[in-house]
């Protein structure tokens, strides 16, 4: 447990680590992550940025830990213990995930790059792990599985975010997709497909490759 830096005789501290991350995790939904420095974050503290490297050695490991913060309580999206539908409570921990990371501007930028071993991290992995140990798959099975879901789910949340950038109102990589398509004339089922494609339904897209996922899930089982 970090302890508040030192504060001026008669004022309260203003620096300790769990500040540090909330305050770092407003600027990211600000202005997102390439406008997060550790110089901006000081500011906005009210700080030297020196002084922050008192509980963060690097940038980096700022990082983590927004990334350990914003993934708090998605291990109890599996809900009650016991009996249930396995692949249910999968699907619950992905979309918990998902949920998470769109919460913040630029999540999945920050998680992905991120190797958190916090308690929130791990309470996610093990909690996924535990339904499908306890619904018959093999360890390495359920821990390759694991990386399979964890792996899909950031992965798409980050080409989701990429593709809504706020500061661009829209869905530019869509536009970009339909405006070549159109133009060449020569891609016959690119065309047929545009609709689906360039839509900005992102949750109908990651139900479909999360089914996929769990039908693939159940095939190894049986």
């Amino acid at each position: 447990m970090s302890t508040p830096s030192s504060p001026a005789r008669g004022r309260p501290a203003r620096l300790n680590q769990a500040r540090t991350v909330r305050t770092a995790l407003d600027l990211l939904n600000e202005s997102g992550l390439d406008a997060l420095t550790m110089r901006r974050l000081a500011d906005a503290i009210g700080v030297q940025a020196g002084a922050l490297y008192r509980y963060f050695a690097t940038k980096q490991d700022l990082l983590t830990a927004m990334a350990e913060h914003m993934v708090a309580g998605v291990a109890a999206a599996t809900g009650p213990t016991g009996g249930g539908d396995w692949s249910e409570a999968v699907a619950r921990l992905a979309r918990a995930l998902r949920t998470a990371l769109l919460a913040h501007r630029d999540g999945a930028r920050v998680y992905a790059g991120t190797h958190s071993t916090g308690p929130h991290t791990l309470g996610f992995a093990d909690s996924l792990i535990g339904v499908l140990r306890a619904a018959g798959f093999s360890d390495g099975e359920a821990a390759r599985a694991l990386y399979a879901v964890s792996h899909f789910t950031v992965g798409h949340t980050l080409e989701e975010q990429a593709a809504l950038r706020p500061e661009e109102g829209g869905s530019t990589d869509a536009g970009a997709l339909r405006d070549a398509v159109e133009e060449a004339g020569t891609y016959p089922h690119l065309a047929a497909t545009l609709p689906v494609l360039t839509s900005t339904d992102f949750t109908a897209h990651f139900e479909f490759g999360l089914r996929l996922l769990l039908d693939g899930l159940r095939a190894v089982r049986r």
